[in-house]
């Protein structure tokens, strides 16, 4: 794949990257490696799929991707016992590679297993390079605390440092992740690190309409979830008549059917207006003009989800 198809692929649904022209540079590297960390906090849903595909595209480009299971960062963040993490991190681990990594060039790792002395004590030393406000405000939009703790401070120090002992080049994550990304790409170089290049990838709506999906709220789909339980869950999810803005229906239309196809078949029967074979920019057009039913548009979704997450059931149900 030449560099400029690489840019391409992994710029498609990305919120940002810091920096493009950093991320270039290491296109013409032998040996570079991309990373992103995930809490194993409950279900694998549509959310975290959106987050792995971004990471294909960069193993496509030639990156060695490594999947850090960031079991003691959940603890510190209040997900529960070290046992029930460890738990769910085994089931996150088993998702991920149901979604098609190729597991020749990633690496799970478990953030437990990288503890030693040599990583605390660089710990201690990027701590004393971060004030207490600086690392509770990288946290704003990670943590469910309502009142303050330590782990707090903690948290985003420890993450920083798992680039550098992960010998990252580019670090993934959510929007929320930005504020602990660049306090790493401001406290990496003062410990003799290369700071990381950042990519951000847009957050999916619930399908209750709020701002994210979360196993913790319920709002999700899950990658795992029975044809049935997709069906269902599209057929309750926030969808007014003409709002495409915020529509969470509409954005899994966007990321997991017009990303690998160019027109959306909507079967409907003739009483009704009869069949629909529509582009992105025509689905959009007529939604928004209120000539498309909820109902139409939900069914239709369901059916190309059901069948875009099959493999990855079979992958569950037989691993």
């Amino acid at each position: 794949m030449d560099n400029d198809t690489a840019i391409e692929k992994i710029s498609r649904d990305t919120s940002e990257i810091i920096e493009l022209s950093e991320l270039k540079e290491l296109l013409n590297r032998d040996e570079k490696v991309a990373y992103v960390g995930f809490e194993p906090s409950g279900k694998v849903h549509l959310g975290h799929a959106l987050t792995i595909k971004k990471m294909k595209a960069l193993q496509e480009a030639g990156f060695k991707i490594k999947i850090f299971i960031a079991n003691l960062h959940a603890y510190l963040n209040g997900k529960g016992t070290l046992a029930e993490i460890n738990e769910t991190a085994a089931y996150n681990i088993k998702c991920f590679k149901a979604l098609g990594l190729d597991e020749k060039d990633t690496d799970f790792i478990l953030g437990s297993d990288r503890m030693s002395k040599e990583y605390m004590v660089r710990v201690f030393r990027a701590a004393t390079l971060i004030t207490i406000q600086r690392a509770q405000r990288s946290m704003a939009q990670v943590s469910r605390d309502e009142t303050h703790n330590v782990a707090e401070a903690i948290y985003p120090v420890m993450q920083a440092l798992d680039i550098d002992d992960l010998n990252v080049n580019v670090a993934v994550g959510g929007m929320e992740q930005r504020k602990i990304h660049m306090l790493a790409r401001e406290i990496l170089p003062k410990l003799g690190v290369e700071p990381p290049v950042c990519i951000h990838i847009p957050l999916i709506h619930g399908t209750d309409g709020s701002d994210k999906m979360s196993s913790s709220k319920g709002n999700f789909i899950a990658i795992d979830d029975s044809p049935k339980e997709i069906k269902n869950k599209i057929n309750k999810s926030f969808c007014p008549t003409g709002v495409v803005e915020d529509n969470p229906v509409i954005e899994m239309a966007h990321y997991y059917i017009f990303d690998e196809h160019e027109k959306m078949l909507i079967e409907r029967p003739e009483k009704f207006g009869g069949n629909l074979e529509l582009t992105e920019e025509e689905l959009i057009d007529i939604f928004s003009k209120e000539e498309l039913h909820p109902m139409d548009l939900k069914n239709t979704v369901s059916k190309y989800l059901i069948d875009r997450f099959a493999s990855a059931r079979e992958y569950m149900e037989t691993h």
